[in-house]
């Protein structure tokens, strides 16, 4: 089997191991002669993002325990963000710019980091609070948008998100 990028070596529990990419661009690891599939999951995706993070195969076991991306070389990191990226979406809210109701069912126009969106939310229970200040808003067709901060909010957003709290 041919890899399009060079192998790079991760060391973690004592465990010496390359991850690359195949032709068809999957992360490939290679562990005492035995080479798996693997997909990035992170642990707590919301509160710490950059820190433990299991590497899995195709089977769903942990083949490897990384504590934090930032004690990874700079190639090793890039290829698990890579693919986390492209496997994982979740748009965080910027800002409400109007909600079509303060009852439920209400359609919200909000501006997130991947551009302007619109959601349904069913039901007020469908806005869960992560921490004091952090929402995670899941909307009728099973989307989740993050508010990481609702302070960081303007007073036009904070207002709107008020009537549902």
């Amino acid at each position: 089997m041919s890899f399009n990028q060079t192998e790079r070596r991760l060391s973690n529990r004592s465990i010496d191991f390359t991850l690359s990419r195949d032709e068809e661009g999957r992360l490939m690891h290679q562990c005492n002669g035995i080479t798996h599939y693997v997909f990035p999951v992170r642990a707590f995706p919301i509160a710490a993002p950059d820190e433990c993070v299991s590497m899995v195969d195709s089977n769903g076991h942990e083949v490897a325990w990384i504590e934090s991306l930032e004690s990874l070389s700079q190639e090793i990191r890039s290829l698990i963000l890579e693919d986390l990226a492209y496997r994982e979406f979740t748009p965080e809210i910027r800002r409400i710019v109007k909600v079509s109701s303060f009852a439920t069912p209400s359609t919200w126009n909000v501006v997130t980091d991947r551009g302007n969106a619109e959601l349904l939310l069913k039901a007020e229970e469908h806005i869960r609070r992560l921490s004091h200040t952090a929402l995670l808003i899941t909307d009728g067709h099973g989307i989740s948008f993050l508010l990481r901060n609702i302070e960081d909010l303007d007073t036009h957003s904070r207002r709107l998100l008020d009537r549902f709290l």
